[in-house]
């Protein structure tokens, strides 16, 4: 039996994973659940999957949760200290990492730290802190397995052959919903018009983040840790029609590719019960009258890949900065407070005032985290 703790499971990855407990129920148990601000979602969740604990970041909402959960016997925590007890706690096996942006950092890193297979959802663990992910990883033995549907097809994919045999990694990305449009057009697009992904169902923060393709660089600097690989060696590649995940290409030639439906309950799954392939019902792929076309990424239009790179080849504390920056100027696209083609331009802004530390601690990558915040912020201010 699986032993499962999903930290953010009030959000899409962490509602999909419940959707794979519940179709695999003699498989996987869950034995602890947070989330960030939903208390009646975290309750509602508590009492149909019975966790001996739960946990809710925001500290206000504590008491509702307590609440709700009356007399159930569930433990109920709270804030940083919840989410930590959740990360380590001895009755998970496996952890699913599914916090959104750098608050997942902390309590990752925790259960990396106590040894956990760690089902990572969360990419700015990675973007923030490689290098001490992976230090920690050794230390610990911790098992850290992708969740990503591009992360997850690479992963399969290089089961056909050696790390020295891989002549490169390609990720592919849908383009997202102004694939097609032009730059001066973009200049108008909405709120509304950024949230309408083409083909997959996701949180608004990686929904913005795919129609700027930021997620793409993020993903970048997420597979040069998980696969140990180069930036060099890491490619990107548009197909709209998000059936093939990824790709890689070997140096005899052999380029090997992972299909599906964009369902992210399928990579949920393998990460969850890996090395076992289980039967579902999930709907299957049908190829038949389908069409499969590729391009390569439009830097102009999408400055967002190049930044990703440039924060990754400074290294240090520069992945830390650009997703930070990026954090915040993609929640003020969403208030309203900042034009959608500006996303790209703040984040280049605060990368040009940083000053790189090349080898951080926890405590200088969380710092810089708020050091850019704050510069994105004011920028945004300055308009």
């Amino acid at each position: 039996m699986i032993t499962l703790g999903i930290l953010g499971s009030t959000g899409s990855i962490g509602t999909q994973a419940l959707q794979v407990v519940e179709a695999l129920p003699e498989k996987i148990k869950v034995s602890a659940l947070t989330g960030g601000s939903n208390a009646k979602l975290l309750a509602t969740q508590a009492l149909k999957f019975r966790p001996r604990m739960v946990a809710i970041a925001e500290k206000n909402r504590y008491p509702e949760l307590k609440r709700l959960l009356a007399r159930t016997g569930i433990e109920i925590l709270a804030g940083e200290d919840g989410l930590t007890a959740v990360a380590t706690d001895p009755g998970s096996k496996t952890i699913l990492a599914a916090i959104v942006g750098s608050a997942g950092l902390k309590p990752t890193l925790a259960a990396i730290r106590a040894g956990k297979r760690v089902a990572l959802a969360n990419k700015e663990t990675l973007v923030m802190a490689g290098s001490l992910v992976q230090n920690e990883k050794k230390i610990s033995g911790a098992e850290i397995l992708p969740v990503d549907s591009e992360h997850s097809a690479i992963w399969q994919c290089l089961a056909a052959g050696r790390k020295k045999e891989v002549k490169s990694l390609i990720l592919t990305a849908s383009g997202g919903p102004f694939w097609t449009w032009s730059k001066a057009k973009m200049n108008r697009v909405t709120v509304q018009e950024a949230l309408k992904h083409p083909n997959w169902a996701m949180g608004a923060k990686i929904t913005v983040d795919s129609a700027t393709m930021m997620n793409k660089g993020l993903e970048i600097l997420e597979a040069k840790w998980l696969f140990d690989l180069p930036l060099a060696k890491i490619r990107v590649l548009i197909h709209p029609e998000s059936i093939v995940h990824s790709l890689v290409e070997f140096i005899d030639g052999a380029v090997i590719a992972q299909l599906g439906r964009p369902d992210m309950r399928l990579p949920i799954q393998l990460a969850l019960t890996y090395p076992y392939r289980l039967e579902t019902s999930w709907p299957r792929l049908s190829l038949a009258g389908k069409s499969l076309t590729f391009e390569e990424p439009d830097n102009n239009r999408f400055p967002s890949l190049e930044l990703a790179r440039k924060a990754g080849m400074a290294g240090g504390t520069a992945p830390a900065a650009l997703n930070a920056a990026n954090e915040i100027a993609v929640g003020e696209f969403l208030k309203g407070n900042l034009p959608f083609v500006k996303i790209p331009w703040v984040v280049e802004q605060v990368l040009d005032r940083h000053q790189v530390d090349p080898e951080p601690t926890l405590a200088t990558i969380l710092r810089v985290n708020n050091w850019a915040q704050d510069q994105a912020r004011c920028i945004i201010a300055k308009g």
